[in-house]
């Protein structure tokens, strides 16, 4: 019983105090709430998408590079996510942009993304035997579910695009 007694103070000593309601608002959580309220995020998840395009263009060539481009429509990601860069890094330094040219750029990447998608599963069933070899099949196969990082990336951009930037009016009454 003296263990439970030790652990019992433990806990208690590293147990993180309740803090009151207006503390609690300084948190990191807090902070990015008030950020994405007071359009300080918009510009933040642009360069992010930026970032995440040229990591996954990156990805997308290697992988479909290795496997040498064996249909042509392997090409399509490797010519619409880049689009991602200019248009995220116009987002950043363009409020203008931010509002047409990086929703039309990241809904193009979600649709090849999406499409991509439905080859690589299509991809997987026309491997020998077919969905009766489906577990070595996924193994063996395209990544399911890769193309939807490309997807993400775009959702990213799409996010950002509704987003207001720092200085734009409230319309939402201050909510």
């Amino acid at each position: 019983m003296m263990w439970l007694a030790r652990l019992a103070r433990l806990v208690e000593v590293a147990a993180p105090p309740v803090l009151p309601r207006s503390a609690r608002a300084e948190t990191t959580l807090g902070r990015l709430l008030g950020d994405v309220r007071h359009g300080r995020f918009e510009r933040t998840l642009s360069a992010l998408s930026t970032v995440g395009a040229v990591i996954t263009a990156a990805e997308i060539f290697s992988e479909h590079d290795g496997a040498s481009f064996g249909n042509k429509m392997m090409w399509w990601p490797v010519l619409v996510v880049p689009t991602m860069v200019p248009a995220g890094i116009s987002a950043v330094c363009s409020r203008r942009a931010a509002h047409t040219v990086l929703p039309v750029a990241s809904a193009a990447v979600v649709a090849n993304g999406l499409q991509g998608t439905y080859l690589h599963w299509r991809g997987i069933l026309q491997k020998p035997g077919g969905s009766a070899n489906l577990a070595y099949n996924v193994e063996m196969g395209p990544p399911m579910f890769a193309p939807l990082l490309a997807s993400l990336v775009g959702a990213m951009g799409l996010l950002a695009s509704l987003l207001r930037r720092e200085g734009e009016p409230d319309t939402h009454g201050g909510r």
